[in-house]
Protein backbone atom coordinates (compact mmCIF):
# COMPACT_ATOMS: atom_id res chain seq x y z
CA UNK A 1 0.00 0.00 0.00
CA UNK A 2 2.93 2.02 1.01
CA UNK A 3 4.50 1.39 -1.95
CA UNK A 4 1.75 2.28 -4.80
CA UNK A 5 1.25 5.68 -2.49
CA UNK A 6 4.77 6.36 -3.17
CA UNK A 7 4.70 5.36 -6.79
CA UNK A 8 1.53 8.02 -7.25
CA UNK A 9 3.29 11.04 -5.22
CA UNK A 10 6.01 10.43 -7.82
CA UNK A 11 3.90 10.28 -10.92
CA UNK A 12 2.13 13.32 -9.55
CA UNK A 13 5.50 15.49 -8.83
CA UNK A 14 6.21 14.04 -12.01
CA UNK A 15 3.34 15.30 -13.82
CA UNK A 16 3.67 18.97 -12.34
CA UNK A 17 7.73 19.19 -13.40
CA UNK A 18 6.57 18.91 -17.00
CA UNK A 19 4.42 21.90 -17.43
CA UNK A 20 5.51 24.96 -18.33
CA UNK A 21 4.77 28.93 -17.22
CA UNK A 22 3.90 31.67 -19.68
CA UNK A 23 5.77 34.74 -17.74
CA UNK A 24 5.54 37.67 -20.21
CA UNK A 25 3.17 38.49 -21.52
CA UNK A 26 1.05 37.38 -18.45
CA UNK A 27 -0.77 33.92 -19.11
CA UNK A 28 -4.43 34.76 -18.38
CA UNK A 29 -4.46 32.60 -15.06
CA UNK A 30 -1.60 30.41 -13.68
CA UNK A 31 -2.48 27.25 -14.58
CA UNK A 32 -0.16 25.70 -12.53
CA UNK A 33 -2.19 26.12 -9.42
CA UNK A 34 -3.63 23.13 -7.40
CA UNK A 35 -7.09 23.18 -6.91
CA UNK A 36 -8.57 25.30 -9.73
CA UNK A 37 -10.29 23.87 -13.12
CA UNK A 38 -7.50 25.08 -15.16
CA UNK A 39 -5.44 21.99 -17.10
CA UNK A 40 -2.24 22.51 -19.27
CA UNK A 41 -3.74 19.47 -21.55
CA UNK A 42 -6.95 21.59 -22.68
CA UNK A 43 -7.13 22.81 -25.97
CA UNK A 44 -6.45 26.01 -26.67
CA UNK A 45 -5.80 27.71 -23.29
CA UNK A 46 -5.29 25.19 -20.85
CA UNK A 47 -9.16 25.50 -19.84
CA UNK A 48 -8.80 29.50 -18.88
CA UNK A 49 -11.33 31.71 -20.80
CA UNK A 50 -10.64 34.94 -22.43
CA UNK A 51 -10.86 38.31 -20.50
CA UNK A 52 -9.37 36.62 -17.46
CA UNK A 53 -8.02 39.54 -16.07
CA UNK A 54 -4.75 40.00 -17.27
CA UNK A 55 -4.00 41.97 -20.62
CA UNK A 56 -0.30 42.88 -21.26
CA UNK A 57 0.79 45.73 -24.08
CA UNK A 58 2.82 44.40 -27.29
CA UNK A 59 4.48 46.31 -29.64
CA UNK A 60 2.75 46.46 -33.34
CA UNK A 61 5.57 45.11 -34.94
CA UNK A 62 5.29 41.81 -32.45
CA UNK A 63 6.40 41.61 -28.60
CA UNK A 64 8.48 39.24 -25.95
CA UNK A 65 8.23 36.36 -24.66
CA UNK A 66 9.30 34.73 -21.70
CA UNK A 67 8.80 30.83 -20.52
CA UNK A 68 9.63 28.75 -17.86
CA UNK A 69 10.53 25.43 -19.57
CA UNK A 70 10.58 22.26 -17.37
CA UNK A 71 11.44 19.49 -20.07
CA UNK A 72 15.13 18.20 -21.02
CA UNK A 73 13.82 19.92 -24.54
CA UNK A 74 10.74 20.82 -25.97
CA UNK A 75 9.29 22.18 -29.24
CA UNK A 76 7.82 25.27 -28.75
CA UNK A 77 4.67 27.15 -30.98
CA UNK A 78 3.68 30.07 -30.78
CA UNK A 79 0.40 31.46 -32.52
CA UNK A 80 -1.86 34.29 -32.37
CA UNK A 81 -5.63 35.21 -32.27
CA UNK A 82 -7.16 38.70 -33.12
CA UNK A 83 -10.42 39.86 -31.01
CA UNK A 84 -11.36 40.59 -27.46
CA UNK A 85 -11.99 36.82 -26.35
CA UNK A 86 -9.77 34.43 -28.75
CA UNK A 87 -10.09 30.48 -29.08
CA UNK A 88 -9.12 30.38 -32.59
CA UNK A 89 -5.31 30.95 -33.22
CA UNK A 90 -5.04 31.13 -36.74
CA UNK A 91 -1.53 33.50 -36.79
CA UNK A 92 1.85 31.07 -36.32
CA UNK A 93 4.63 33.29 -34.69
CA UNK A 94 6.78 30.69 -35.49
CA UNK A 95 6.59 29.15 -39.08
CA UNK A 96 9.86 27.16 -38.39
CA UNK A 97 9.44 26.09 -34.69
CA UNK A 98 11.90 26.12 -31.73
CA UNK A 99 13.31 23.35 -30.10
CA UNK A 100 13.99 24.48 -26.65
CA UNK A 101 16.99 22.43 -25.02
CA UNK A 102 17.29 22.83 -21.39
CA UNK A 103 15.17 23.28 -17.96
CA UNK A 104 15.15 27.13 -17.41
CA UNK A 105 13.90 30.00 -18.38
CA UNK A 106 13.41 31.03 -22.15
CA UNK A 107 13.16 34.70 -23.26
CA UNK A 108 12.65 35.85 -27.02
CA UNK A 109 13.14 39.62 -27.19
CA UNK A 110 10.96 40.11 -30.08
CA UNK A 111 8.55 37.76 -31.83
CA UNK A 112 8.02 39.14 -35.21
CA UNK A 113 3.92 39.29 -36.68
CA UNK A 114 3.71 37.56 -40.27
CA UNK A 115 4.42 40.07 -42.94
CA UNK A 116 0.98 40.35 -44.03
CA UNK A 117 -0.68 40.87 -40.86
CA UNK A 118 -1.48 44.80 -40.24
CA UNK A 119 -2.63 45.51 -37.04
CA UNK A 120 -4.16 49.55 -35.45
CA UNK A 121 -3.08 50.83 -31.87
CA UNK A 122 -5.81 48.94 -29.58
CA UNK A 123 -6.67 46.35 -31.13
CA UNK A 124 -7.18 43.37 -28.93
CA UNK A 125 -5.93 39.51 -29.47
CA UNK A 126 -4.09 36.44 -27.43
CA UNK A 127 -1.06 34.41 -27.87
CA UNK A 128 -1.04 30.89 -27.85
CA UNK A 129 1.82 29.00 -26.81
CA UNK A 130 2.07 25.35 -26.91
CA UNK A 131 5.17 22.64 -26.21
CA UNK A 132 5.58 19.42 -26.77
CA UNK A 133 7.64 17.16 -25.38
CA UNK A 134 9.31 13.37 -25.54
CA UNK A 135 5.81 11.95 -24.39
CA UNK A 136 4.33 13.77 -27.91
CA UNK A 137 1.60 15.09 -25.77
CA UNK A 138 0.60 18.71 -26.56
CA UNK A 139 0.46 21.75 -23.35
CA UNK A 140 -1.07 25.04 -23.83
CA UNK A 141 -1.01 28.18 -22.31
CA UNK A 142 -2.36 31.90 -23.94
CA UNK A 143 -2.06 35.24 -22.87
CA UNK A 144 -4.47 37.96 -23.80
CA UNK A 145 -2.44 41.21 -25.17
CA UNK A 146 -3.00 44.77 -26.90
CA UNK A 147 -0.83 45.83 -29.30
CA UNK A 148 -0.23 49.74 -28.50
CA UNK A 149 1.99 52.26 -30.47
CA UNK A 150 3.84 52.74 -27.41
CA UNK A 151 4.77 49.54 -26.05
CA UNK A 152 8.34 47.83 -26.40
CA UNK A 153 9.61 44.95 -26.75
CA UNK A 154 11.89 43.92 -23.28
CA UNK A 155 15.65 44.90 -23.19
CA UNK A 156 18.62 44.21 -21.43
CA UNK A 157 18.27 43.04 -17.97
CA UNK A 158 14.07 42.12 -18.56
CA UNK A 159 14.94 40.00 -20.98
CA UNK A 160 17.28 36.81 -19.81
CA UNK A 161 17.66 33.50 -21.05
CA UNK A 162 19.04 30.63 -18.42
CA UNK A 163 19.88 27.22 -18.95
CA UNK A 164 17.81 27.17 -22.10
CA UNK A 165 19.66 26.81 -25.98
CA UNK A 166 17.17 27.60 -28.56
CA UNK A 167 16.83 26.29 -32.59
CA UNK A 168 14.92 27.21 -35.09
CA UNK A 169 13.63 24.25 -36.78
CA UNK A 170 13.03 24.72 -40.69
CA UNK A 171 12.84 22.61 -43.59
CA UNK A 172 15.92 21.91 -45.24
CA UNK A 173 17.73 19.26 -47.60
CA UNK A 174 19.65 16.95 -45.24
CA UNK A 175 23.34 18.31 -47.09
CA UNK A 176 22.68 21.75 -45.23
CA UNK A 177 25.15 23.01 -42.89
CA UNK A 178 25.21 21.85 -39.41
CA UNK A 179 22.49 23.02 -36.83
CA UNK A 180 23.25 26.58 -35.05
CA UNK A 181 21.70 27.77 -31.99
CA UNK A 182 21.94 30.03 -29.28
CA UNK A 183 21.72 30.45 -25.42
CA UNK A 184 21.25 34.20 -25.07
CA UNK A 185 18.21 36.27 -24.94
CA UNK A 186 18.54 36.68 -28.88
CA UNK A 187 16.10 35.82 -31.83
CA UNK A 188 16.69 31.60 -32.56
CA UNK A 189 19.12 30.42 -35.24
CA UNK A 190 18.18 28.20 -37.86
CA UNK A 191 19.05 24.42 -38.60
CA UNK A 192 17.56 21.93 -41.01
CA UNK A 193 15.57 19.67 -39.40
CA UNK A 194 17.10 17.09 -41.07
CA UNK A 195 20.37 17.78 -39.60
CA UNK A 196 19.04 17.72 -35.76
CA UNK A 197 20.28 14.33 -34.13
CA UNK A 198 17.90 13.13 -31.85
CA UNK A 199 14.88 14.44 -33.21
CA UNK A 200 12.05 11.97 -32.97
CA UNK A 201 10.00 11.92 -36.15
CA UNK A 202 7.05 10.50 -34.31
CA UNK A 203 6.65 13.32 -31.75
CA UNK A 204 7.49 16.06 -34.59
CA UNK A 205 4.56 14.61 -36.70
CA UNK A 206 2.29 14.51 -33.49
CA UNK A 207 3.79 18.37 -32.23
CA UNK A 208 2.15 19.95 -35.89
CA UNK A 209 -0.62 17.91 -35.52
CA UNK A 210 -1.29 19.53 -31.98
CA UNK A 211 0.13 23.21 -32.94
CA UNK A 212 -1.27 23.49 -36.26
CA UNK A 213 -4.04 20.58 -37.19
CA UNK A 214 -6.19 22.08 -34.13
CA UNK A 215 -6.13 25.21 -34.69
CA UNK A 216 -7.17 25.48 -38.55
Amino acid sequence: MVAAATVLLLATAQLATAHFALDYPDWRANTLTSGTNYSQWIYPCGGVPGNSGNRTDWPLSGGSLILELHHPWTYVFVNLGLGANVSNFNYTLTPNFWNATGNGTLCVPEIKLPAELKVDDGTQASVQVVTVGESGSALYNCADITFRSSAKALAGDQCKTNNVTLTEITQQSSSSSSPTSTSSSQPPKSTSAASLAGVNVAVLGLAVVFAYGMSL
